[in-house]
């Protein structure tokens, strides 16, 4: 396999040109057989509904090398699950869950020399997108639909990689309305949170950890990730809210809590037990587990590490993970899904 010239081991999280990405149009009530395209650029009508309305859902996911050598991804199945639902949510052709994996797969396959060798830290992250391509001046939904999948080559999601992040309570800002769309992944989510996000950065902070938007004293989640906190007699425990993504990797890290006898739940945790907590976290596909090293809540700061040396909590649950995505570990939950030559 003839890789690029990359130096894996220090890439950043950005976007980098693969060889294809892979288009499926809906029309007529059905989806095309989906074409390989090396074209990094979409033919748009002015009018499109994705354009005017944000009829927008993306996911995100990563391909990784084993080290026996196997080119995996890691419960693709949950992503194309979540992906249907949040075209639903906002009126939108979903992609079939068949379909949706014979697209990942047909993807990873074609860009094989883009996944990063086992070892370096890197994976080919891969992002399937739904849009609305159809014209509407009116507000209502398209009746044409594009699904895409591209692929890029990718290094930690934050530049510290794992080491510890600082967080800021932000309780002036809201990510998302309570029983809106804050449980589904659509890009104005994420537009929304911007202002809060850059905010926090310019005041030295690396993110922000939203509250609740009804009451303004529950946790909701950080800017990019579900957010966990490991209280003092070692339970995992992570926000139950209406408005926050349910996180695949949160999912996974609650099943392995479990076995590491943490006593896992999920329910409303009031800001004020962030100064309870031995150990936290944020999860999510690009970062896996970013440890937090310390949340300052107005004139209030808790720390839960020195330096650059994530909590033994974190550490634990993150080597477990990526165990078993990098075939270190034992998969016994069929989480892994091996990519078939196509």
């Amino acid at each position: 396999m003839d890789r690029p010239d990359l130096d894996w081991a220090h890439l950043d999280f950005g976007y980098r040109k693969t060889d294809y990405n892979i288009r499926y149009t809906w029309r007529d009530g059905e989806w095309d057989e989906g074409v390989l395209t090396p074209d990094e650029t979409i033919p748009i009508h002015i009018a499109a509904t994705c354009l005017h309305y944000g009829q927008e859902a993306f996911e995100g996911l990563k391909a990784y090398e084993q080290v026996n050598g196997d080119q995996v991804v890691f419960r693709v199945d949950e992503n194309a699950r979540r992906m249907k639902r949040s075209c639903e949510k906002i009126f939108m052709a979903a992609p079939p869950e068949e379909m949706f994996i014979e697209a990942v797969f047909r993807v990873v396959d074609a860009n094989r020399r883009f996944i990063p060798p086992y070892g370096t830290g890197a994976s080919l992250y891969v992002r399937p997108l739904v849009i609305g391509t159809g014209p509407q001046v009116g507000v209502k939904p398209a009746e044409e639909y594009m699904f895409l999948v591209l692929v890029t080559p990718v290094g930690p999601y934050f530049k510290t990689g794992f080491k510890p992040v600082h967080l800021v309570v932000e309780d002036e800002y809201d990510r998302a309305a309570p029983d809106g769309v804050g449980d589904v992944k659509v890009g104005g989510n994420y537009a929304a949170g911007l202002r809060a996000t850059l905010r926090a950065k310019q005041a030295g902070y690396t993110e922000v950890l939203y509250l609740d938007a009804k009451e303004k004293k529950y946790i909701d989640e950080s800017g990019p990730a579900n957010f966990f906190g490991i209280t003092k007699d070692g339970q995992y425990v992570t926000p139950e809210s209406h408005s926050i993504l349910p996180s695949i990797t949160n999912k996974s890290l609650i099943t392995l809590a479990g076995e590491m006898g943490m006593n896992p739940e999920r329910r409303k945790i009031h800001v004020e037990e962030i100064f309870g907590f031995r150990d936290a976290g944020c999860c999510g596909t690009a970062a896996v587990i970013t440890p937090v090293g310390s949340i300052t809540w107005h004139d209030r700061k808790v720390e839960y590490v020195t330096g650059d040396v994530p909590g033994e909590d974190c550490t634990r649950l993150y080597e477990a993970l990526t165990g078993i995505q990098l075939g270190e570990r034992e998969d016994k939950y069929g989480w892994i899904r091996k990519i078939p030559e196509m």
